[in-house]
């Protein structure tokens, strides 16, 4: 038998797995359609329709990405089919297909199922049955430029510890039809930066992390109406303490893919209005400098509504933004 000292630096010395690696999304430098097809209309919450020509303006500004965030329960019939509106599916179809007419990659997702953070496991049929007839739809679609996102933000009940039981009914239903395109996933809180720390993924190679950044989200939110309480407003970004976050958490992402062999990537981050123009291209602008020199790809919220990149009463970007994340201005 061998004595435990010896046994020790045998394995020390021996070589060591490598985590498996799986290619990285190529998002790119990327835009949500925010507060569009996830309100209970194109025209609700403040915002406006998409527009016939929106996906070619975002392309030409050299974004390389849009996410699409859609709300789909609200438009499903009854179970155990859970029907979607043809109407409303041929309506999201058409903004894929300009998506893609422009050159862009497009993230397709399910957003606001507010039913399954409530009751996640009783509302996974449903998310499942509404994934089957989505992945159908778009199965035509090429995998290297549209690819799926099964929910957004797992919150309140839905978590980490459920997740994999949640989502891999949808994972299935997807599959049928969808053998190998990516399809990301994110966790819980949101699907904020720490919950990576204990994010599991189905054991599919083809699945990719996501996360979101919205940090500090006393600055980010300030006065956002739609968080109770609100934080007050008045707070500017770039203190020490601010530097010294985004230092920690660029290394919460490298440590996620040294230990995962997996590079997640950013599906949202933005400041509110409700801060000026100037600080949120600072926010932005750091932002982008920390995590950039990963190669990651980041996804800012959003095209026009409340934390909006581009002015569709004045036909243009506002000033500095795109800059900040990159892009010519």
């Amino acid at each position: 038998m061998m004595a435990p000292l010896a046994l020790v630096a045998l394995l020390a010395a021996a070589p060591q797995a490598a985590p498996a690696r799986t290619d990285k999304l190529p998002v790119g430098i990327c835009i949500n359609i925010g507060n569009t097809f996830e309100p209970p209309a194109e025209s609700a919450w403040g915002g406006k329709p998409l527009a016939d020509d929106d996906m070619a303006i975002i392309a030409k500004a050299g974004f390389k990405t849009v996410r699409l965030p859609v709300r789909w329960d609200t438009h499903a019939g009854p179970g155990p089919d859970f029907k979607i509106d043809e109407a409303y599916m041929k309506r999201i179809r058409t903004a894929v297909e300009q998506a893609r007419a422009a050159g862009l990659n497009v993230i397709l997702n399910s957003h606001h199922f507010e039913a399954i953070h409530k009751d996640p496991l009783g509302s996974a049929p449903q998310l499942a049955a509404m994934w089957r007839q989505i992945a159908a739809r778009f199965a035509d679609m090429p995998r290297d430029h549209v690819w799926f996102e099964i929910e957004n933000e797992p919150h309140e009940k839905f978590d980490n510890k459920n997740l994999i039981a949640v989502i891999t009914p949808a994972l299935k239903a997807i599959r049928e039809t969808n053998p190998d395109r990516p399809v990301i996933v994110g966790g819980e809180f949101w699907s904020g930066i720490d919950s990576l720390a204990t994010l599991p993924l189905p054991d599919d190679p083809h699945v990719v992390p996501t996360f979101h950044y919205y940090e500090p989200f006393d600055f980010t939110h300030q006065g956002a109406t739609w968080v109770n309480p609100a934080p007050p407003l008045g707070r500017t970004y770039g203190t020490a303490e601010d530097v010294l976050r985004l230092k920690r958490d660029v290394e919460k992402i490298r440590a996620y893919i040294a230990r995962t062999g997996k590079t997640p990537f950013m599906g949202e981050t933005g400041a509110h209005t409700t801060t000026s123009l100037d600080q949120r291209v600072a926010y932005h602008r750091a932002v982008t400098a920390a995590f950039g020199p990963m190669d990651i790809g980041m996804c800012t919220w959003a095209y026009s509504n409340t934390f909006p990149f581009y002015d569709k009463e004045k036909k243009q970007w506002l000033p500095g933004l795109r800059g900040a994340m990159g892009l010519p201005e």
